[in-house]
């Protein structure tokens, strides 16, 4: 009998206070104000999404512990924490390492890198602005992509719990778009091959690259780059799509957009599910004008712990009749874009409890 894939679900680092924001908003700031400030913009709009288990510190181990043995409890079996690196610089990273591996020591665990630095301006309120401004923009080089490769490998990579596929770590790109853009594709090759050689020289088998949602020019290219599959960060809502989405039709439509990914890279495709979307928290309230594009459009309505099931549970059989190692989920706690697996106090545990019962639904 086949070993059925991991679930893994990703985790966002960004639930503490660190110097950047105190500095562009005021000390001790962290998005849990934007998330319990949120309030209904539309009938029926359910905001603000409220923690059952409040909110947290995420460098605190005792409170991200409790959180990882619920989330293994009903059947999530690693974490994919995001890594913010821009030419040495990082930010976030307390949540990993004080919060998570002192907090769940063993707890199988990958990385992502996120690509571009956190916002200066929250909640956004220039519609005008760019979606991404040039100061979060990320620009790397051989030479970084090497350092960087380095770092994650010494740190974490050796790791008995990271989490491995045929051997090699697994590591995503969480825009791998800009990346071949900003490198260009001779230069991202190069920088990927010289990665993988270095990775050698350590003593690892190489590396499991993963392209997240790579654009329809770059997606063609992900093979011959070094890429080794593609997946997906929220593969939810129709981006230019009209504002309000029903969760258990659009959740449907864009399950049939899975099989594509594969044969456009040349790549496995480990597909993507998320419980919703909302990032209204993160946006200025423009009433029932707002702007159309992120982060004020397009909101997920209907979303309910049973139509989460039924999208993991098609996921899941993706998986397995294609053989894919992973499935993921968007994400274990982006409470201020609407999509976390953390008990809140309307469907108290409903979230966590939909993953145990797709699972079952699948036959694991």
């Amino acid at each position: 009998m086949k070993t059925p894939p991991r679930v893994a679900a990703y985790v966002y680092p960004g639930w503490h206070p660190i110097a950047e924001r105190d500095l562009n908003f005021h000390p001790g700031f962290t998005e849990w104000e934007l998330v319990l400030d949120c309030r209904p913009r539309f009938a029926g709009h359910r905001q603000p999404r409220e923690p059952a288990l409040g909110p947290y510190d995420d460098r605190d181990p005792i409170e991200v512990g409790r959180r990882i043995r619920l989330a293994q409890e009903h059947g999530v079996d690693a974490f994919v924490y995001g890594v913010f690196w821009c030419r040495g610089k990082r930010v976030f990273e307390e949540a990993l390492d004080l919060g998570f591996l002192p907090g769940a020591p063993g707890a199988p665990f990958a990385l992502m890198w996120a690509n571009r630095m956190p916002r200066r301006v929250l909640p956004v309120a220039r519609p005008e602005a760019e979606v991404i401004d040039p100061s979060r923009r990320v620009e790397s080089d051989v030479a970084d992509f090497v350092a960087l490769i380095d770092l994650l490998a010494r740190r974490y990579f050796q790791r008995p719990e990271y989490l491995r596929i045929e051997g090699r770590p697994y590591f995503s790109i969480f825009d791998t778009t800009f990346f071949v853009r900003e490198l260009g594709p001779a230069t991202a090759k190069e920088a990927i091959a010289a990665a993988q050689v270095h990775l050698q020289k350590l003593g690892f088998p190489g590396l499991h690259l993963g392209a997240i949602d790579p654009a329809p020019e770059v997606i063609g290219q992900v093979a011959e780059l070094g890429f080794s599959s593609v997946t997906h960060y929220v593969l939810l809502p129709y981006w230019r799509g009209p504002s309000l989405q029903g969760y258990a039709e659009t959740a449907a439509a864009r399950a049939l957009e899975w099989p594509g990914y594969g044969a456009q890279s040349g790549l496995p495709y480990f597909a993507s599910v998320a419980p919703g979307w909302d990032a209204s928290p993160r946006g200025a309230d423009f009433g029932p004008k707002r702007p159309d594009k992120y982060p004020w459009s397009p909101v997920v309505t209907g979303e309910d712990p049973a139509e989460f099931r039924i999208a993991l549970a098609r996921a899941l059989r993706f998986a397995q009749a294609e053989g894919a190692p992973l499935s993921f989920i968007a994400s274990l706690n982006e409470w201020s874009e609407g999509h976390y697996l953390e008990p809140d106090r309307h469907f108290g545990n409903g979230w966590l409890e939909a993953v145990r019962a797709a699972r079952q639904d699948v036959g694991w």
